[in-house]
This record gives structure tokens, sequence and C-alpha cells, in this order.
């Protein structure tokens, strides 16, 4: 028998789901008195060398409302060659092409291994990929130059038959032609005026022209009279966009002292968005904006063009002090809605020293599953390996990106599904799997995800809606099948279908089970998602509050203790590291906003809620390695007894890595030790954690900002704002202890947690 850590990794192998529990309390009662919802994280494209598509379509059951794909726990009658669904238990006869199934000659998709099974969907013609790049030109001169580059690199990345378009914006917005010869002709429009989808449509000459008696009709999709002047494939325009890219120059219009350029970004999208709906609607498409500042007029603006008036902050917002912001997050919304209708991403790379109006803009790329990259300037290799890594390619030398996806959720029926947290939105598919309880996204089994990558991670949250009095017979599963659609960037349409099965267990008797089947990261991050997706609408503290009571219950829950005796409060080994998961939540950039801009605090969310499960326990608890003269690198504990004067610390925390030399190491280094020849094991020490961080910088999207500081540098705030004080000003003397640096901080360190948490857990008044 696999251990439960076996068991969830082989899982997370081959079918790239995590559950909070992996084995289901059998009624509704026993499942809220859990505290951790069933729940599970799942990435959709998850990469498996071993998993080849098959060539044929998936099979269906046959009933209108259920439509379920032919599975693994489905029971198979060979001889009369019949399936039975296992989620509604409608028998179905095998289509003729499967006559020749018997016991030893079974299709792929009855065999165990293949839980996940994908499909290449033969019908329908392909269309290709499509990029719009939409580029601000109120840029300073270095960074404008440097972006041009960058752009121009990115041509030589994209498949040959890829369609590319170019829209740059101002104080005005110009679609540019791609099909002229010899001459750059652009259409210009004003930013200032709001323009409907019909009317952008009109003036790019995408509606054939009224006829007497009848209006303009939009030009059939693909029809090349008109997309092909805007947008055009790659091999054709290779060298006409090359040189339009080059030549381009900085907005004309003259910024007055003590004002901030004028920037159209609102009217620039709604024209790409428009642009894309009247040529290729519900086709793989990119929308890429690359801004080095606020939109400053026109709708969508977040901020005046007066310097002395400066971008909103939290404090604002608190204070009801952002006047811009209702009305363009609200104008970003019904853009990102009408991209997403589409099938179309947004993505936003924005670079600049002050924000940008990320906050605003940040619905674009979260409802469509696009990209957002933040730096400080277009001219850093953040920024230009980050984008590179946007066309990295697989092992078969194929993109890492689909598009236009949907994924449908099928569950047996003690189970609903109650709603996903991660980059989509809703379909509003009503069905008899659907819970009229919300968690993130819900309402709904169906959801669009314009854009994914082999990481996009979805949080999946269900409602066990059995109810206490009548119980599931002992040795039943629950099941839950994801079935995704997409377009590959092959251009193929593909299915990939999954389906899981928990067994039920009875909370009553077999709780010790329950117990041990908990799988805590995954738990974590579950937890963290409803957290961050509640931090969105709600005040930092309530949320706070929110995740304290949970981790209380939970502690009551499955503590063992003796009552109002906090001392005896213990908790299993499949639990112990879940509190310390919240602790480092807590401090989260997630969840407290002190000291990071709205910008940042959108942007560190953004990453969150669509990474997989490892990259987001990096995140919340952050890795630290320490490098020595005592022995091989080594993990340590993320807290300040760690920082030690003859250690070199490496801290990953996902958006940054930092390399942290203690204080004798710093002094060493200063005096150039590693410069003579008897010293080179020190030369090798202060190499080993630079190697380290260069492997991690190689693979990971977006590009960490990386930090090389020592003890009492102005950066190691970094380390300092992280680790657990488990030493600060106010304690050191107590315990007499010389190891570790003390911290300056108020906070209340992991020991001081554990203790309230301890003594609430077990007082009796709770």
């Amino acid at each position: 028998m696999a251990t439960y850590q076996e068991f969830i990794q082989q899982n997370e192998d081959r079918d790239g789901i995590r559950c909070s529990w992996n084995l289901w309390p059998s009624s509704r009662l026993e499942a809220t008195r859990l505290v951790v919802p069933v729940s599970c994280l799942y990435t959709p494209l998850k990469e498996r060398l071993d998993l080849p598509p098959v060539q044929y379509e998936p099979v269906l059951c046959s009933r209108a409302s259920c439509k379920a794909v032919l599975n693994p726990l489905c029971q198979v009658d060979f001889r009369a060659k019949i399936w039975a669904c296992n989620f509604c238990f409608q028998r179905n006869a095998f289509p003729p092409s499967y006559a020749g199934i018997s016991d030893v000659n079974q299709p792929a998709e009855l065999m165990p291994q293949f839980s996940t099974i994908e499909y290449i969907v033969q019908r329908g013609s392909p269309t290709p990929l499509i990029f719009l790049y939409v580029v601000d030109t109120c840029l300073e001169e270095e960074d404008l130059q440097a972006l041009k580059e960058s752009l121009q690199m990115s041509l030589s990345l994209l498949p040959p038959n890829a369609l590319v378009g170019l829209i740059t914006f101002g104080r005005m917005v110009q679609v540019h032609e791609l099909s002229c010869e010899g001459i750059a002709k652009s259409y210009v429009f004003r930013g200032t005026k709001e323009l409907t989808p019909k009317q952008i449509q009109e003036m790019l000459g995408l509606m054939k022209p009224a006829t007497s008696g009848q209006q303009g009709k939009p030009l059939a999709p693909h029809d090349d009279s008109a997309s092909c002047r805007f947008l055009q494939p790659v091999e054709k325009v290779d060298m006409n966009l090359t040189d339009l890219l080059g030549e381009l120059q900085r907005d004309p219009w003259p910024v007055p002292q003590g004002k901030r350029p004028l920037r159209s970004t609102g009217i620039a999208l709604s024209i790409a968005v428009g642009l894309l709906e009247g040529t290729y609607p519900n086709t793989g498409a990119r929308i890429m904006l690359f801004t080095g500042g606020p939109p400053t007029q026109g709708p969508g603006m977040v901020v005046g063009d007066e310097l002395k008036t400066p971008i909103r902050s939290w404090h604002d917002i608190q204070k009801d002090n952002a006047r811009h912001l209702k009305k363009a997050t609200k104008y970003y919304e019904a853009l990102s809605n009408r991209a997403a209708v589409n099938g179309h991403g947004v993505d936003i790379y924005a670079c600049a020293l002050d924000q940008t109006g990320l906050l605003e803009m940040k619905c674009l790329a979260n409802l469509t599953g696009g990209h957002i990259v933040m730096g400080d300037s277009f001219n850093t290799s953040l920024f230009k390996q980050t984008f590179q890594r946007v066309f990295s390619k697989d092992y078969s030398g194929e993109f890492r990106m689909a598009f236009g996806g949907t994924l449908e959720v099928k569950t047996s029926r003690e189970l609903k599904v109650a709603g996903t947290i991660g980059p989509c939105v809703s379909l509003n598919t009503k069905g008899p799997c659907v819970s009229d309880n919300e968690m993130g996204v819900g309402g709904t089994c169906q959801w669009k995800i314009c854009s994914l990558t082999p990481a996009t991670t979805l949080a999946l949250y269900f409602e066990v809606v059995n109810q206490h009095n009548a119980p599931v017979q002992q040795g039943g599963r629950g099941a839950i099948q994801f079935v995704t659609q997409y377009q590959h960037s092959n251009t193929q349409r593909r299915i990939r279908v999954t389906t899981i099965a928990r067994n039920w267990a009875d909370a009553q008797s077999q709780i010790q089970h329950i117990e041990s089947s908990f799988d805590q990261e995954a738990s974590a991050v579950l937890m963290a998602r409803l957290g961050v997706f509640r931090a969105e609408s709600e005040e930092g503290p309530d949320v706070l509050r929110w995740l304290d009571r949970q981790l209380i219950r939970l502690c009551q829950k499955f503590g063992q203790f003796n009552k109002d005796d906090p001392n005896s409060f213990k908790l299993s080994e499949s639990l112990s590291l879940y509190p310390q998961f919240m602790f480092h939540l807590r401090r989260s950039p997630f969840l407290q906003v002190f000291n990071n801009s709205p910008d940042e605090s959108s942007y560190y969310r953004h990453h969150f809620v669509r990474q997989d499960l490892t990259q987001s326990l990096i995140m919340m608890q952050p890795i630290l390695y320490s490098y020595s003269f005592y022995g091989p690198p080594e993990p340590v504990l993320l807290d300040s007894s760690s920082i030690l004067p003859d250690r070199i610390l490496l801290m990953d925390t996902f958006f940054q890595l930092v390399i942290f030399h203690g204080e004798t190491i710093a002094q060493w280094r200063k005096a150039g030790y590693q410069e003579i020849p008897e010293y080179e094991n020190f030369k090798q020490l202060l190499q080993a954690p630079l190697d380290d961080a260069e492997e991690i910088m190689q693979t990971r999207f977006p590009m960490p900002r990386y930090v090389d500081t020592e003890h009492g540098g102005s950066q190691a705030r970094f380390l300092l704002s992280k680790v657990n004080p488990s030493q600060t000003h106010n304690n050191l003397y107590a315990w007499g202890q010389e190891s570790g640096a003390p911290i300056l901080t108020d906070d209340v360190s992991l020991q001081v947690f554990m203790d309230h948490l301890k003594k609430l857990a077990v007082s009796s008044s709770a």
C-alpha cells in the first residue's frame, strides 16, 4: 500500500491534480465541519512526455444533460458492446468503430493509466495564431529603442504563418497597414473619443459597404480584403514590419514642463479588441500591450496630466479619494469581457519607475489568461528575457501557449461545483452539478480560459450535497471529470479529459483516515486563493480575521489537547505544517498592502492565482538556502536565527532572488580574499549561490528580480521582511542567546503566533 504522500505525488504527475482531502466526507454536514472545503488545484495542460494525443474524437454519454466522456471508471460489457456512464448511469452502445474491443483489446481511454487523455479533433479548418502589438510611444528615447529591438527580435520567434499586427499610441492612436509596399500608411484615431465596436469596424473598412436601403454588414471573418491590411502573415511582412518598428519615433506632441505625456491607452486597447472582434472572433489571438506609464487621457484614464497630482495610492483608495478609479476599472472590465467572449488573451508589459495603472487594467489579463510583466524599464534584462520566454518552446518544438480554452467540470451526484479561482471567466452554464453556494467564480460548470500555458492552474471548489441521514454506501466513490477544449499552438483543436475518483468516508467512524488523507500543501494554497479572492473586494483586516477563524476551527477539529491546557496541544503529521503556511501567508504581499503600491499588489495577486502548487508555496513561504564552509548547501528555516555572520543565504520568493552575505563573509569579500590563490575555497563559496540563482533564473517566468546584498546593506530589507522574527529588539536579551540576527520589528513571531493559536484552540469558551 502506497503512503498518501506517494499517492498524492502519482496523481499530480499523472493528472496535474492536488486535492485538499483525498478521502471525501460522505455528507454535507461533515464536509462543513472539516473547515477546508473539498477542493482541488488542477493544471489542465500539465506537460507530460508520456501522453501522446490520440487521433480520434472522444465517445460521449448519450444523455443530453450529461455528455460525460468515456473513461476508465465506466463499467463496460465487452460482449454486448455497451458501457455505463459513471456519472448518470446511462447505458450507451459503443460506436461502430469500437466493434473490435474486448478484455484484451481495450482502447486507451479505458486503461487506468490514461485517467488523463488528449484527443485531436479533426473537424473545422485550422486558423493561424494572431499577435497584435499595441505599443506606447510616449517613452524615453533609450527605453523606446530597447522595446523596438525586443519587438523586432520577437518576429523571428513567431511561427512563419502567424498573423501579426501593429497599433501605436501616444496622444493619437495609429493602426498601421502592413500590406502596402514602399509607403507607410496608418489610420489615425483621436485618443479622447470613445468609439463603439461598429464605428471602429466601419472606420477601418471592416464592414461591407452599405447598399441602397441596407446597412453595412461586417465582412465575413477571415475575409482577406479587409483583415489582411492590418494583420499579415509574418513571413510576408517580416522585412516591412522590422523597418516600420525601426522607424518608430517618440510621440511627437510636446510635453510641457510639469506635465505627463498624454497617453490614450484606453482607446488603443478598445481599437485592438474591436479589430480582432471584427476579423477573427473565436480564434486564438493575443493582444500584447507595451506601456511605459499611466493612461492620462480619454476613457480609461487613471491620472490627469498634471505632475503635481500624484497617481492614486492605497491611502487615497481607502479615503475614497481616487477620482478615476471606479470609472477606469469599469471601462477596462467591459473591454476584458469583450475580449474574453471572443477568446482573445490580453498581455500587459508595464515597465516604468512609477505606477502604470495596473490596478485598473489588471482585469484585462486576469479574465483572459494573459501575462502581466512589471519592470522598471524596457531596457533591463528582466523585461528582455521574460518577453523572450513568452515564446519558449516545449520538447517537441511547439509553443508553450494554448488559446481559446473552455473548461467543463462534471461531478457524480453527491457533489456540486461551487466555483473556481484562476485566470478565467464564467460561461454561465447552468446544470445539475452547479451549486447555489458560490466560492470564487461560481454559478456555472463551464469557464472560458482564453490563453493557457502548461503552468496555468485553477483552484476548483466543490460542495458535498449528500444529506447526513442518507449516507453513501460503503466503498462508494465520488468522481469528477474535467474536459478542457483548446486550440493548440500548432492550430489543432484538442480536447484533454481528466477523470478522478476518491473514496467516500464516514466522518464519524473514519475521522483518522480522513485526517491522514489531508494534503496540507494543496489546502494552504486553496485557502490562500480564497483569501486573495476576498481581499479584492473586502478590507484587509476582515480577510485576516476570516483566515484566522478558519485556522482555529481546523485546529479545534483535528488537534489533540486537554481543555484549557495549551501545552497539551499537538497536531498530527499531516497537519503540522499548515499553521506555519498560514503565518507566512498573513505576512505576504498578497494580503498585506503596506509598503506596496496598488499596482504591485495587483501584480503579486495576479501571479498567485494562476501558478501551480510548487510556485504558489514558494510565494507564500519563500525558500532559504544556506552556504557555509561546513558542508554542502542546505535548506534552512525561514527564520532570523538562520542569519549568521559566516553564512551566505540564498532566498527565493518567486518574484525576487536575494543573495545575502553574513557580516564576516561581507568583510572578507571587501578585503578581497577571494582574489588570493590560497583562499580558493572562499572564492568557490561566493560563487556557489550565484550558480544556483542563475539556474533558477533560467526557467522562471516571469524572470525574478535579482538582489545581491550583505549584512547592514540597504537591500537586506528584502530578506529581513520575510524571515520569521524569532529574535527582535524586544526579546533579544531575554534568552541570553547569541545566534542569529535581531530584527527591528513589532510583528509577532511564529512562536508567539503558535502560542496564541494553541490558547484559542483549547479554550473551553471558544
